[in-house]
């Protein structure tokens, strides 16, 4: 057993988190991890149901395509000294007309700049979703998801942008073929560098 370090310290406070409990359907289940090691961060949008219920990040088939895009299997997406994980909202935000309700707003602004304070290895930022990509690039973001994913190389060698890899977005993957033929490759290259590193 390692020692207790200043993160795991500030991931017990953010999973012990209450600050909109009373706006969340099925209660708070803060679900993150993280550790100082790690090379690679991922930020996506908020847990869904089965997220919330089992605890364990992308462990629905958004994370199987996202593993699939970063071709990374599960022991390697799944060990928080090399692949950290830091949702834009950290509890199940509860239903919305059209999928999920946005990740909640407090989260972010709470928690990340305290988190990053303790991830000083991370090589490159997987940028997942508009909430993601609205928050880390705010002004220099293109006007869509699908321009910000395209003009990927501007963000670099910081973030890097990409949709949301969820079932709802097998449409958008139909229409846009040049990201699985251009730009996954980049991505996978850039995710073996930073392993590597």
């Amino acid at each position: 057993m390692g020692r207790v370090t200043k993160l795991d310290h500030l991931l017990n406070e953010v999973r012990a988190c209450r600050i909109c409990e009373t706006e969340l359907p099925l209660g708070p289940n803060p679900v993150l991890r993280a550790k100082r090691s790690a090379k690679i961060l991922i930020v996506g949008q908020a847990p869904g149901v089965k997220v919330h219920e089992s605890g364990i990040p992308w462990n629905d088939p958004s994370g199987r395509r996202l593993r699939e895009w970063m071709k990374v299997d599960e022991q390697t997406f799944y060990d928080p000294a090399k692949v950290a994980i830091i949702p834009m909202g950290f509890c199940y935000p509860g239903k919305g007309s059209s999928g999920d309700l946005p990740p909640r707003e407090e989260c972010a602004p709470m928690w990340h700049k305290k988190l990053l304070t303790h991830l000083p290895n991370i090589k490159i930022t997987l940028l997942i979703g508009q909430y993601a990509q609205n928050y880390y690039l705010s002004d220099s973001k293109s006007v869509s998801v699908t321009e910000t994913v395209m003009n990927w190389k501007q963000y670099m060698p910081d973030y890097f942008p990409l949709p949301h890899p969820s079932p709802r977005n097998t449409l958008w993957l139909k229409k846009n073929a040049w990201f699985e033929q251009k730009t996954i490759p980049q991505l996978r290259k850039h995710l073996r560098v930073a392993l590597k590193e």
